[in-house]
């Protein structure tokens, strides 16, 4: 039987030409060296194939990992505009610190991470952590009423979860009848 190694396969022992009575070593049977044949292009083939999957998949990785960081080279460039600038009128730097940061978020958006968390929307536990529970009139409980720090993911991908104030039910029992949320029973932020 052919024992595998690193390099294909090495005979075995019994594997061997075997001498015949006279001490002359009989040829392998032509089926036998054929099957081990196709079995050592098989593993090679093999190894081949994984080292080339491997290959292409560490080129993809750096392809993306270019074409991320080139996405954010005009935001770099902005703000070191910015920071030339910086004895220049306030109120233009501001503007201009403003137009970057809608800079960064658009490139976001357009890697597939929006914004996370808006004023008015339902409190979800997997997309959003309540930091405060506050009582707001005419609010329903577990309706955020303040984005403290804004969140950004996908459909299927979270970056990070937008930190946010949740509105809770009055003191006085009241709550908008959907049994509560959450954000009601209290968080510790976390």
């Amino acid at each position: 039987m052919a024992e595998p190694t690193g390099e294909g396969f090495r005979p075995a022992a019994d594997d061997q030409p075997r001498p015949d009575a006279e001490g002359a070593a009989r040829p392998e049977d032509p089926a036998v060296a054929e099957v081990r044949e196709r079995a050592q292009r098989a593993i090679a083939d093999a190894d081949n194939a994984r080292k080339r999957a491997e290959r292409t998949a560490a080129e993809r990785v750096t392809a993306e990992r270019q074409r991320v960081a080139a996405a954010w080279l005009p935001v770099l460039d902005n703000l070191d505009l910015a920071l030339r600038h910086a004895g220049a009128d306030p109120e233009a730097i501001v503007q201009g610190v403003a137009q970057v940061r809608d800079q960064a978020a658009d490139i976001l958006a357009r890697l597939g991470f929006g914004p996370v968390g808006a004023v008015g929307e339902p409190f979800d536990p997997a997309r959003h952590e309540a930091a405060e529970a506050v009582e707001e009139p005419g609010v329903p409980a577990g309706t955020i009423v303040r984005v403290i720090r804004p969140g950004y993911g996908g459909e299927t991908l979270l970056l990070r979860p937008a930190v946010v104030a949740v509105a809770r039910a009055g003191r006085g029992g009241a709550h908008d009848g959907s049994g509560g949320s959450d954000a009601d029973r209290g968080s510790d932020g976390g």
